[in-house]
């Protein structure tokens, strides 16, 4: 395929074959060096505070919370990891106290984990304290090595 392409070199005016074209292997996730099963799972088991709630007292309305300075920081390099973090939801009995999660998520500024499980975490913790009819997190990360990440996870979950 590829491989077969042969690269032309001018040598007195005539086209010379030369050796095939090298083509880039992807390792495997298992073979790769550098991040590991203990990185992936990094900050996922880590204590942050309880998210309080209060009383609902109107039905059916969306509350958006928006987090424009979000940070945390890589499990493997700890460097800093900046984003905008974004919570949507419909209350049915308790509504999100902004302090408490203005303290929760205070605590990833030095947790090292992944883009990726703080949106699914942040999305797990927000459902366990508010018990909300639907809950959207999204995740909007500034880039790292030139690639941004938008992650967005949702309640309920799809069925895997």
């Amino acid at each position: 395929m590829l491989a077969s392409l042969l690269r032309l070199q001018k040598d007195g005016g005539d086209a010379t074959p030369l050796q095939p074209l090298s083509i880039a292997k992807i390792a495997s996730m298992p073979q790769r060096k550098g991040y590991t099963e203990k990185h992936a799972k990094a900050g996922l088991d880590h204590r942050l505070p309880e998210i309080d709630t209060w009383p609902n007292q109107f039905p059916s309305y969306e509350i958006v919370i928006d987090i424009p300075e979000f940070t945390s920081v890589c499990p493997k390099t700890g460097l800093p990891d900046f984003g905008v973090l974004e919570i949507r939801y419909v209350p049915d009995r308790l509504c999100l106290e902004l302090k408490s999660l203005k303290e929760y998520l205070t605590e990833y500024r030095n947790l090292g984990i992944f883009q990726e499980n703080i949106v699914n975490r942040v999305l797990e913790d927000v459902v366990s304290a508010a018990k909300p009819k639907w809950a959207i997190v999204k995740g909007v990360f500034r880039p790292r090595g030139g690639i941004g990440t938008t992650v967005e996870a949702k309640w309920p979950r799809g069925k895997k």
